[in-house]
């Protein structure tokens, strides 16, 4: 392993156990509170694609005529990786993207979808994110989410946007959710089975395979430049903040609700 890598790794490691050990997943023990969870994690399931594709379309050949651009194996990783995203097979056997997947977890528990889908509406429409946010009412630290993601992606730098994509993303989730998960579909499995099947899907599907091409991709970008280097891992520290920030909203929306219960 590169050691700039294992530099970004041991300096992001307090926040990385900041999200795999956050107050979040203990204050998870009703339908309701999963429900919450989820209307604000469904915001970094999205924006997740949308990171994933900047790197397509930067990192490999989208337009007419077709040339072979860039890195043969980082080519392969990311082709490999939006093939899984977009069309995976659901618990029916229907071909559906993760986060089509996920909106079906959201609706089978009862999860409100009109905020996410309100948002993707006025994004077709031609919207900005700024006011596509404001007409969907989506939750403030959602809005910071996929901005401080958006920003990366509009930076052009294939560098952030792939220090982003492999240290920030949705590995983060820890085995004491996905227990919860099932503990949960055991009591209830008509509301919940389609949400603990997309979370065993997506490990499935990402694996260890995946992380490692990731680094892969993110050393030969950053290559010898140590000012790449240097904001990669401001990149991969601010993605990461960012979702703590989206967890700790999460937290006090669950603990509010239950309050008010």
């Amino acid at each position: 392993m590169h050691p700039n890598i294992k530099n970004i790794q041991n300096n992001i490691e307090p926040l990385r156990q900041q999200i795999v050990n956050h107050k979040v997943y203990a204050a998870i023990s009703e339908l309701e509170d999963l429900q919450i969870f989820m209307e604000h994690h469904i915001f970094a399931v999205w924006d997740f694609m949308s990171l994933l594709k900047s790197l397509q379309i930067n990192l490999t050949c989208t337009t007419l005529p077709w040339f072979p651009v860039g890195d043969a194996v980082t080519r392969q990783l990311i082709n490999d990786i939006v093939a899984g995203e977009e069309a995976d097979v659901d618990a029916n056997g229907m071909i559906k993207s993760h986060f089509e997947m996920y909106l079906d977890a959201m609706q089978q528990c009862g999860a409100n979808i009109k905020p996410i889908t309100n948002f993707l509406h006025s994004l077709k429409k031609g919207r900005d994110l700024q006011m596509a946010f404001e007409l969907a009412e989506v939750p403030e630290a959602a809005q910071n989410f996929v901005s401080a993601t958006f920003e990366t992606i509009n930076s052009g730098k294939t560098h952030l946007q792939a220090a982003s994509f492999t240290f920030g993303r949705e590995d983060l989730i820890p085995n004491m959710f996905i227990s919860m998960v099932k503990d949960l579909n055991s009591a209830q499995p008509d509301q919940v089975s389609n949400f603990k099947y997309y979370l065993e899907r997506h490990i499935e599907v990402d694996g260890d395979h995946h992380s490692h091409l990731a680094l892969s991709m993110t050393e030969k970008l950053c290559n010898k430049s140590e000012d790449f280097w240097a904001e990669a891992e401001e990149t991969a520290k601010m993605a990461l903040q960012k979702r703590i920030d989206l967890w700790d909203a999460a937290y006090a929306a669950i603990v509010k609700n239950k309050v008010y219960a």
